[in-house]
C-alpha cells in the first residue's frame, strides 16, 4: 500500500458488498473502520446496518447513521430543479445528486473521529467513483481515498462471496447466485442497471420497476393536484404545507400510482463509455413540469431563455461530480436570483404516464390578458407598432438576400 492508514470512514449500507468492503478494509489495512450509513430515502430499515457493523467489530463510537432526507431535498434536490436539469434532455440525475452530500459528511465524520481516510463501495468502471472523490478532495484536499473495486483482486461474484463465506459475512439466499441488476435508490429515483439491462435493444423487464406502476395499469381516470410555489421551491400540494422531503415523498406517491416518472436511456459516462440505465423518478418528474409551468407566467423572456441555456451545462456539472467547484456555485446564483418571484399555484392532471398541465396561477404573473386579447384591448397594444419592429429585424435578412441576388 501506498500509504499507511489508521482510520477510515466506509459510505455502509449494511448489505453483501459494503460489509464485504468493511471486512476487507480491516484485512487489507489493518485499519479502524468508521462506518456512515444515510437515510435518504432509499426505503428498508437502517437498525440492521447497526447490527451489522457491531457484529463485525466496529465500535460502537464508530457507527454513524443519520436521516438526511430533509437535507437532501432541500439542499440538493430542490436547487437543482430551480435549473429544470435534464442531462442529455432526459435524466433527473437521482443519483448524481446524493453523491455530494454522502462525501459531505464522510469527511465530517473525518473530522470529528480523526480519520485519516475515507472509501465508498462504487466500482471503477462507473461514474460515482468519479463523483465521491471529486467531493472529498474538493472538501478535504489530502484525504486518503480507498477505492476497493480498484484495488483489490477479486475476479468476480464468486470470489468475493467466497470471501464473504470466508469471514463469516452473512449471505441471504437472494444474494448466493448474481443480481439480474443492480439498484441504486433514494427519494428522488431509483436506478437500475447492469446483467439483464446491458442489451439496449432488449426490453426492461418488468421485475426492474420498483417505484411506479406501469402506464398501462394506471386508473382510466386522472388524478388532479395544485403544487404551490415560492422562490422556485415547491411548498405545497393541494394547499397543504409541506417540508421538502415530505412533498417529495407525497409526489412519489402520486407518481407511483399514475405510471409516472419512468426512463429507460443510453447515457454517456464521464469515464468515456455509454451504458443503459432504466430510472424511475416519479415525484421528480411531475415536480419538473410544475415548476416549468409557474417559470412560465413569472419568468422575464431573456430570464427564460438565458436558464434554458446554461441548464445543460448546469445538469453536466452535477453528472460528472462537480457540485462544489466554483463553476457549479456561480451558476447556482444566477439561477436561484432568477427564481425571487417564481410563486403561485400549478394545476396539474396525472394520467397514465402523463403530466399535463392544466393552470397556472401567480400574484407575480407577467401574463396579461389584456395584451394578448384579440378583442378590444383598450389601447393597451398597437398592432401598428409591430410593422416597425419587423422591419428592423429584417434589415440584416433584406441586405442578405439583395446581395445574393446579384450572383
Amino acid at each position: 500500500m501506498t500509504k499507511s492508514v489508521k482510520k477510515v470512514v466506509l459510505a455502509y449500507s449494511g448489505g453483501l458488498d459494503t460489509s464485504i468492503i468493511l471486512k476487507w478494509l480491516q484485512t487489507t489495512y489493518n485499519c479502524e473502520v468508521v462506518t456512515f450509513t444515510a437515510d435518504l430515502g432509499q426505503g428498508g430499515e437502517l437498525a440492521p446496518a447497526r447490527e451489522k457493523a457491531l457484529r463485525a467489530g466496529i465500535k460502537e463510537e464508530n457507527i454513524f447513521i443519520e436521516d438526511v432526507r430533509e437535507e437532501f431535498v432541500r439542499d440538493y434536490v430542490f436547487p437543482m430543479f430551480r435549473a429544470n436539469a435534464q442531462y442529455e434532455g432526459l435524466y433527473l440525475l437521482g443519483t448524481s445528486i446524493a453523491r455530494p452530500l454522502i462525501a459531505k459528511k464522510q469527511i465530517e465524520i473525518a473530522r470529528k473521529t480523526g480519520a485519516d481516510a475515507v472509501s465508498h463501495g462504487a466500482t471503477g468502471k462507473g461514474n460515482d467513483q468519479v463523483r465521491f472523490e471529486l467531493g472529498y478532495y474538493a472538501l478535504e484536499p489530502g484525504i486518503k481515498i480507498i477505492a476497493p473495486w480498484r484495488e483489490w483482486e477479486f475476479k468476480g461474484r464468486e470470489e468475493l462471496l467466497a470471501f464473504a463465506r470466508n469471514h463469516q459475512i452473512q449471505i441471504t439466499k437472494d444474494k448466493e447466485g448474481e443480481a439480474p441488476f443492480s439498484v441504486d435508490a433514494n427519494l428522488l429515483h431509483s436506478s437500475s442497471e447492469g446483467k439483464v439491462l446491458e442489451d439496449p435493444n432488449v426490453e426492461a423487464p418488468n421485475i426492474v420497476f420498483q417505484r411506479t406502476i406501469s402506464p398501462m395499469d394506471a386508473p382510466d381516470k386522472p388524478t388532479t393536484v395544485k403544487i404551490g410555489f415560492e422562490k422556485g421551491d415547491a411548498v405545497s400540494i393541494d394547499g397543504k404545507k409541506l417540508s421538502p422531503a415530505a412533498l417529495l415523498t407525497k409526489l412519489n406517491e402520486l407518481g407511483h400510482d399514475n405510471g409516472i416518472g419512468r426512463l429507460d436511456l443510453v447515457e454517456n459516462r464521464f469515464v468515456g463509455m455509454k451504458s443503459r440505465g432504466v430510472y424511475e423518478t416519479p415525484g421528480g418528474t411531475i415536480l419538473l413540469a410544475a415548476h416549468r409551468a409557474i417559470e412560465s407566467i413569472t419568468l422575464d423572456r431573456g430570464a427564460a431563455h438565458l436558464k434554458d441555456e446554461i441548464m445543460p451545462r448546469y445538469a453536466e456539472l452535477i453528472y460528472n461530480g462537480f457540485w462544489f467547484s466554483p463553476e457549479r456555485e456561480m451558476l447556482q446564483a444566477l439561477i436561484d436570483k432568477s427564481q425571487e418571484h417564481v410563486e403561485g399555484e400549478v394545476t396539474l392532471k396525472l394520467y397514465k404516464g402523463n403530466v399535463i398541465t392544466a393552470g397556472r396561477a401567480s400574484p407575480k404573473s407577467l401574463y396579461s390578458s389584456t395584451l394578448v386579447t384579440f378583442e378590444d384591448d383598450k389601447g393597451a397594444y398597437d398592432q401598428k407598432d409591430a410593422e416597425g419592429f419587423i422591419k428592423l429585424n429584417a434589415l440584416r435578412l433584406r441586405t442578405l438576400a439583395s446581395r445574393n441576388r446579384k450572383k
